[in-house]
Parts: structure tokens; C-alpha cells; sequence
């Protein structure tokens, strides 16, 4: 009898869901395949205690599919906390499309996902993110009602981008008034890395102050065109030993990790992309250690989903941008019990978010 030995590379894919270290007892894990429209989409639902779990879904060119599984795994998770810690009465949901946007999107595909978000009957509720657009959420809403971020003119909010600019400039003026003693921008190094609809609001709020404010995109002709147009500088280098006050992060995720760690000169990170911290139990620590004040980002970044979240219980404008400006009042309470308890603010984040959860799944268990 022969027994088959796994090389290292085969044994990490023994267990392609459960056995992945961005696993973390998610409730369900959607795999959708339609050779039609040559969709291929992954469906993450990490936890709905606190309701339906929304997030948006992301058209992304990954490397692989465990790529892919990867990321909406880690993105799904950070959506229940983002949720949690904002006070939505929503769950933690989020999903990818494996492909170029700019080549391999098509409106037959876009709907297909659609039919698959709608067979779920709710439990996830879909809205844009990187690679699709409102327009992209008007032809989900033409096949499931589960779908926010819909065009004003079918009722829903539009573009959430700007509400999410909103919260991070919120977010950093909070971290400025913890590491500075003031939250007015007005002067400080501030250096943008990514350069879409979110890093463009945000530079926009941030020249408003009069910050020095530097841009990073990997498309050139998208940062000159912004940097043009609100007087601010176009940034060539290595982006993380800039020499700046404040690093923002608005590209995708994992920007904090074990290569860039030691080279950061900022004294505060607060950005919008999602999952910054490549492992939060490290780098977290790290920052930490160097005396960074880091703004979480699944906090800081809520802004977009407050704003979706408008939509379903009735489109208030006002009273989603007064939720989202309350993100100053809730990154300075994060720093002081990080203070208090001697922790990071990630856990100090957490803390809040995982709290809130268990107090809520106590509640449902007694009914």
C-alpha cells in the first residue's frame, strides 16, 4: 500500500474555507459560477447577529482563486465589526468578482450576481465597492431588492464614496486632536496613497483645511488630474517612509505590514482602505511601540455603509451625515479605553464591536 505524501503547498489547501487563516467562523461561504457570463464570484457571510449582512462587492484581478477567498473572507469580517462599531443593526457581509472591470465586466454578468444575491433572500444585501458602480447596483436592483447604493433616481443614495471621505476626515481630524492637541489640519503633511472616488473627496476636504497634502497613485494621469485640481502635490518615492504627519491609506489593504512597518515616519495613519494591518495582532502592537496613532480603518471607514444603511430604514441625508461626523466622537473614545487598558486601538475597536454583538446574541437567545 502507498501512502500519498502532500507537499507543504497541497496541505494548506486541504481545507480551502475552514482551514484558511482569514476564517474566522464565518456563517457562510457562497461560491457562484456561471459559464454564460463568465462570472466567478465569491459570497462572504461572516456573521449576521446584529441583522442582514451588507457590504459591498468588489471587482478585483486576483492573482488566484485562494487570492480571492482570501480577501473576501478578510473583508466580510471587517463589515461586522465596521457595522458593530457604529451602532448598525446590520451583520458582516461582503463579496468579490474575480476579474478586470475595465475588460471583463458586462452588464449580463453584473445581473447574474444579482440572481445569485437574491437567492439568498436577504441575508446579504449587496452595494458598490472596487470595480463596480452605481450603475452596476441599478442593474442588481433590476433582478433582487437586496442591493443598496442604487442611483437617486430609483430612490436609493448613489455614490457612497463621498459619505466615506466624509468619516475618514472625521476619523483623522480625531487622531490629530489625540497625537497633536488639535484637530485643525491646517499645515500638516498629509499623504493620500490611492487616488479614486474616496482619495479624491478626501483630499478635497483636506485642502478645504489647508493641509500640505501629497498624492500617491499607481495610475499617473489619475493623480496629476486630482493634484491639479485642489493645488496639491504629486508624490514620487517610497510612500511609507515619507516624511509627512499623517498617512492616509485609500487603496486596498495590507499597506501595514512587515516590509513597510519599520520604514513609516508618520506620526498618525488614518485611511480608508480596508484591512490595513496585514497581521492585526502584529502590527498593531508595532505601531503601537513607535507611538503611530493608528485610526482604525473599519471604524473610520463606516461612512459609506452609514449612508447605504440610510436606505434601508428610510434615505435621510442629513441624519446619515450626522451619524457619520459622530465618528470623531467615537476614534477619540477608542484612543482613551486604548490608553486606559494599555491596548491597541484595534483592540480597543474590537472590544466595542465584539461587546456589542455578544449583548445582542444574549438577547436573541432568551427570547
Amino acid at each position: 500500500m502507498v501512502t500519498e505524501v502532500l507537499t507543504p503547498a497541497e496541505l494548506s489547501k486541504v481545507d480551502p474555507v475552514f482551514g484558511q487563516l482569514s476564517f474566522d467562523n464565518h456563517e457562510q461561504i457562497v461560491f457562484c459560477n456561471d459559464k454564460d457570463t463568465g462570472l466567478k464570484a465569491i459570497i462572504g457571510i461572516h456573521n449576521t447577529v446584529l441583522g442582514p449582512a451588507l457590504g459591498g462587492t468588489r471587482m478585483w484581478k486576483y492573482n488566484n482563486e485562494w487570492e480571492a477567498l482570501n480577501d473576501v473572507l478578510r473583508l466580510s469580517r471587517g463589515m461586522t465589526y465596521k457595522s458593530a462599531v457604529t451602532g448598525l443593526n446590520l451583520g458582516g457581509g461582503k463579496a468579490v468578482i474575480i476579474g478586470d472591470s475595465k475588460i471583463d465586466k458586462t452588464p449580463e454578468m453584473i445581473t447574474k450576481f444579482g440572481q445569485y444575491v437574491n437567492s439568498l433572500s436577504g441575508k446579504y444585501i449587496t452595494a458598490e465597492d472596487v470595480g463596480t458602480t452605481t450603475a452596476d447596483m441599478d442593474l442588481i436592483r433590476d433582478v433582487t431588492s437586496f442591493v443598496t447604493g442604487v442611483s437617486e433616481s430609483r430612490g436609493g443614495s448613489g455614490n457612497p464614496s463621498p459619505v466615506t471621505a466624509y468619516g475618514v476626515f472625521m476619523g483623522m481630524k480625531a487622531a490629530a486632536k489625540y497625537k497633536f492637541g488639535s484637530d485643525n489640519l491646517e499645515g500638516k503633511k498629509v499623504l493620500v496613497q490611492g487616488a479614486g472616488h474616496v482619495g479624491e473627496t478626501l483630499v478635497s476636504h483636506l485642502a478645504k483645511e489647508g493641509a500640505d497634502v501629497y498624492i500617491f497613485d499607481i495610475h499617473e494621469d489619475k493623480t496629476q488630474a486630482v493634484a491639479q485640481k485642489y493645488g496639491a502635490k504629486v508624490f514620487t518615492g517610497d510612500v511609507y517612509s515619507a516624511d509627512v504627519d499623517i498617512y492616509a491609506p485609500c487603496a486596498l489593504g495590507a499597506t501595514i505590514n512587515d516590509e513597510t512597518i519599520h520604514t513609516l515616519k508618520a506620526k498618525v495613519i488614518a485611511g480608508a482602505a480596508n484591512n490595513q494591518l496585514a497581521v492585526e495582532q502584529i502590527h498593531g502592537v508595532l505601531l503601537q511601540e513607535k507611538g503611530i496613532a493608528y485610526a482604525p480603518d473599519f471604524l473610520i471607514n463606516a461612512g459609506g455603509i452609514i449612508n447605504v444603511y440610510a436606505e434601508i430604514v428610510g434615505y435621510d441625508k442629513a441624519e446619515a451625515l450626522r451619524r457619520t461626523e459622530n465618528i470623531y466622537n467615537t476614534t477619540l473614545e477608542i484612543f482613551a479605553l486604548a490608553d486606559q487598558n494599555k491596548i491597541t486601538t484595534h483592540q480597543a475597536a474590537m472590544a466595542i464591536a465584539e461587546r456589542r454583538i455578544a449583548e445582542r446574541k444574549l438577547q436573541n437567545s432568551s427570547k
